[in-house]
């Protein structure tokens, strides 16, 4: 049987993979003019474990840096996160 910090982990990796990679998909369209990802997904996202992912994209992919929500609110969840998850492991 996992145990939970096992599928935290594997969580935590599926759900920041994927928003690294809706940030790039989301960039992608934007330089092609196409329909976009609506910013509360990516919010949603981000809120939802995968603060470090979107914050890795938008800092490689340079998209959403002119947006101070992102730029700070980004990272802002990202250190709550890790901090909640080191919480859980002491």
């Amino acid at each position: 049987m996992m145990n939970w910090l096992y599928i935290l982990a594997l969580y935590g990796l599926i759900i920041n993979v994927v928003s690294l990679i809706t940030m790039k998909v989301d960039k992608e369209r934007a330089k092609r003019h196409q329909y976009r990802i609506a910013e509360s997904t990516l919010w949603l996202m981000a809120a939802a474990g995968g603060s470090l992912g979107a914050t890795l994209g938008m800092n490689v992919y340079r998209h959403k840096t002119k947006h101070l929500s992102f730029k700070f609110g980004f990272p802002m969840l990202a250190v709550i996160h890790l901090f909640l998850l080191f919480s859980l492991v002491k």
